[in-house]
């Protein structure tokens, strides 16, 4: 769902030229239809290739957020014709907040952190690509996965997620905060090229006559004078969108591969078993084209329906019709943000299920380390300080920080992202908010694990962790499951 939500943010960005904002056609051709087919050929690639790629685009995207950061400095000390210095003049009131939408400054306080977890959206992306590494070497036939030597290539590739997982969330911290800093040195609050939230109506008192979708970023370029500088900006924010497309196809496909890859499809099983079973394939590339055609095409047609409040030649005759089109194009906003919405809350539940699992297992490992170090299971060797490299991230000031960050997850999905009613009713963030985290949390997230644990025969419990050889059997067979979805040349994974 978020790779086309991307797309259809990426269209917005588009509208920014009036050539574009003007061609309905062009924009089904181009930008819904065949930009995204791009996408799904990139995500076609062997994983090697595609890694680099995604090497070369987020070095990239880094060097234009360092131009961004720069250039916003220098029009703060008076860059461009005919412009003067900025300062802090638009800091001389830093606790206001816009009155139609909160009531106090802590509701906007919330609603201003809601807003902002989306940014982070995609720091998940270490986990699913652990399910890509490769061994440097391959096993020999009669070894078995769990039987494999693979001290000191765990130490290369442990390091390698040491050092994504610590800094990835760092950076992509600095990156925003320092960028979104800088922008409210330039731009005052209450500026109307600002985009407004969407069920607010138009600040008449400020002078606005007519919505922006524009972002701060252009909207400062634009005002700065400095020539096509705010086309530059816009063309480095499409080609963000539709990367971080790019990379919610790859994480999304490989979610779905990997919860399907291990299902038993084989003649005499349930019809829908091995429905499922068909996602968890791959193709002589090692890629799981089923799972990620599939993730593509799901919600393709959302944005398509944005045409809908293009088409600005439709005949109308009388204020009628043409209150209809209005309503109609409004319903399709509203339609897409809601999805958008949708795509985002599931992005926190991923975090809160990353964060359980990890205080799950952290206390199992602390429970039978000694056990789990006589019986040397690899991987869980956390206090074992004659082989850091067996277990190379110790965070610091855990579990207290998973504790917090699930904390956190539950806080940021049920009462910030409902701060927006809380000065009146509005249907929008009523949809996004509470409806959205309904449908996803009641209806998809536990009624899929209801369906797995009927499918599965399994108890109606959690996994009984209470005893080490349960425990070592448990770790033994998630290393069986690692090794065996990174296997080459393994048939039953093939399409």
């Amino acid at each position: 769902m978020s790779f086309s939500t991307l797309v259809a943010t990426s269209a917005a960005e588009f509208n920014f030229w009036d050539y574009i904002n003007e061609q309905p056609a062009l924009q089904g051709c181009i930008i819904y239809f065949t930009i995204p087919l791009v996408l799904v050929l990139i995500n076609a690639i062997r994983i090697e290739i595609y890694g680099w790629m995604e090497v070369a685009t987020g070095t990239i995207k880094i060097l234009f957020l360092g131009f961004i950061i720069v250039t916003l400095i220098a029009i703060n000390l008076g860059a461009g014709p005919d412009t003067r210095p900025l300062g802090a003049k638009y800091w001389a009131s830093p606790t206001d907040f816009d009155k139609r939408a909160a009531d106090n400054w802590g509701s906007a306080l919330l609603m201003s952190i809601s807003i902002a977890t989306f940014a982070y959206t995609g720091v998940e992306v270490v986990a699913a690509s652990a399910l890509e590494a490769k061994w440097p070497h391959r096993a020999d036939e009669t070894s078995t996965p769990s039987s494999i030597s693979t001290r000191s290539n765990d130490a290369q590739m442990g390091k390698s997620f040491k050092f994504s997982a610590r800094f990835i969330p760092l950076l992509a911290m600095i990156g925003y905060t320092t960028s979104g800093l800088v922008a409210t040195f330039d731009i005052g609050r209450t500026d109307c090229a600002l985009p407004r939230l969407s069920w607010l109506s138009l600040d008449i008192e400020a002078g606005c006559e007519k919505p922006s979708n524009s972002a701060a970023f252009v909207a400062i370029a634009a005002m700065s004078n400095i020539p096509h500088l705010a086309d530059v900006f816009n063309a480095f924010l499409v080609f963000t969108c539709l990367s971080c497309a790019t990379t919610n196809l790859y994480v999304a496909s490989r979610t779905l591969f990997g919860l399907t890859s291990r299902l038993n499809g084989g003649e005499g099983q349930i019809w829908y078993l091995r429905v499922f079973a068909w996602f968890g394939k791959t193709d002589k590339r090692q890629v799981p084209l089923r799972a990620m055609i599939f993730s593509a095409v799901a919600f393709w047609w959302v944005p398509f329906l944005q045409l809908i409040r293009g088409n600005r030649n439709s005949q109308s005759s009388g204020n009628t019709t043409k209150s209809a089109l209005k309503e109609t194009r409004a319903s399709v906003d509203m339609f897409v943000e809601v999805l958008s919405q949708m795509a985002y809350s599931a992005v926190l539940i991923v975090w809160a299920c990353e964060c359980l699992a990890f205080i799950r297992f952290y206390h199992c490992i602390r429970r039978h380390h000694h056990y789990l170090k006589r019986e040397n299971v690899p991987h869980v060797q956390r206090w074992n300080e004659e082989d850091l490299d067996d277990y190379p991230y110790r965070s610091h000031l855990q579990p207290f920080t998973a504790y917090l960050a699930l904390l956190g997850c539950i806080f940021v999905s049920l009462v910030a992202n409902g701060a927006a009613l809380w000065n009146g009713f509005h249907l929008l963030p009523f949809l996004a908010s509470y409806l959205a985290d309904f449908i996803e949390q009641v209806i998809v997230f536990v009624g899929l694990w209801v369906l797995l644990k009927i499918m599965r025969g399994a108890k109606w419990s959690l996994v009984d962790l209470s005893q080490p050889e349960k425990a070592k059997k448990i770790f033994s067979h998630l290393h069986d499951i690692r090794l065996s979805v990174t296997q080459p040349n393994e048939p039953k994974h093939r399409l």
